[in-house]
């Protein structure tokens, strides 16, 4: 147990307490009759001091790795995306100190909105309370989406956030991990069930269709996210980004030009066409209007001007995940270069075009 407790950063206190209430107790024995920990014993330990560390009760760990339907496999997935959710909250808490930092430099008054920012009181409403300003269906985009869904009736809508696209003649269920989100769905939207994609709560081909939109760079594990989708449903549907072509990144000029850091955000994530090999699914590309009325990363290729608005940055992850300074050079080289005139010296031939395609492709299985 001694060694045990070292190896792992805690007390033989902590040990004992744990073996006392049922939550960890060891199941093997020494020669000399101590009580020793199997292999099975050790990884539950691990377990339970994960889910202590991100902050769980010791009822609530009970419960969670008491749960006979998740394997070691699933709960380091789920620990997985509770983590990124922790480092996304602290990206953008250093962000919210960072701007107060810039204010106080500058001789600016601090609101007390503003401070409680910074502690993190109002984080994920300074994050996800931007998207029902800027984050709407795209009457075309959401065209292309629901004529993939075919004949579908029922559809699981996985990583739904506010609601957007999801298809007001059918019946949809969505699944939302965020409370924040959820929190903003209209009152006449889909019920809503509080779940990672990577660990849906519904039986085998429950839906006639599972559509997921632009969500899935979100999920600890996309791929097993993909394959719980086509478990459930019989179709599957997803909007999602390929960085399979070679310097994809200089389809769109921001990232060309101005946030090289945007290769950095998806370097760990699957290729397109592993994606669509996980689940059996064909691409398509969604090209993306020029006046697109969905506030995403790409939205405003014909509209530059809009990236220099603070909410309209706020309501796309990819600043939060680059960082304060990448996005602070961005914001004021794009702005230098279109008061010169250099922006539209680059990008002249964008003018007279009516949709791009920059990347953003249906998975459709």
């Amino acid at each position: 147990m001694g060694r045990v407790a070292e190896l792992a950063g805690v007390s033989v206190r902590t040990l004992h307490h744990y073996d006392a209430i049922g939550l960890v107790r060891p199941s093997a024995r020494t020669a000399a009759g101590y009580r020793a920990y199997s292999a099975d014993d050790v990884e539950r330990l691990r377990e339970v001091l994960a889910y202590r560390r991100l902050g769980f009760g010791l009822r609530e760990v009970a419960a969670l790795v008491d749960d006979a339907s998740v394997d070691a496999v699933a709960h380091l997935r789920r620990l997985r995306g509770l983590l990124l959710e922790r480092r996304d909250r602290a990206d953008a808490m250093v962000t919210a100190i960072d701007k107060e930092l810039d204010a106080r430099a500058k001789g600016l008054k601090v609101t007390p909105e503003e401070q409680l920012e910074v502690l993190g009181a109002r984080l994920y409403d300074a994050i996800g309370g931007a998207y029902p300003a800027t984050r709407r269906t795209d009457p075309r985009i959401a065209a292309q989406i629901w004529d993939a869904l075919g004949d579908a009736r029922t559809v699981l809508n996985v990583g739904a956030g506010t609601g957007s696209y999801e298809p007001a003649d059918r019946d949809v269920t969505a699944v939302e991990p965020s409370a924040v989100m959820r929190a903003q769905r209209p009152a006449d939207a889909a019920p809503c069930v509080s779940a990672a994609a990577e660990r849906l709560p519904f039986e085998d081909r429950s839906f006639d269709a599972a559509m997921a939109v632009s969500t899935v760079h979100h999920w600890g594990d996309p791929v097993a996210g993909l394959r719980e989708m086509r478990r459930v449903a019989r179709r599957v549907v997803v909007l999602t980004f390929d960085t399979d072509e070679p310097r994809w990144q200089d389809r769109f000029w921001l990232t060309r030009d101005y946030l090289p850091e945007f290769t950095d955000v998806l370097a760990d994530f699957p290729s397109l066409a592993g994606m669509a090999a996980a689940i059996g699914a064909r691409t398509e590309p969604v090209p993306v209007p020029w006046d697109c009325a969905d506030g995403l990363f790409e939205a405003y290729w014909r509209r530059p001007e809009a990236y220099l608005a603070d909410h309209v940055r706020r309501a796309m992850s990819v600043w939060t995940r680059v960082g304060p300074e990448p996005e602070r050079r961005a914001v004021q080289s794009l702005r230098a270069d279109l008061r010169s005139g250099r922006w539209a010296d680059r990008n002249g031939d964008l003018v007279d075009r009516e949709a791009a395609d920059l990347g953003l492709r249906l998975l459709i299985a």
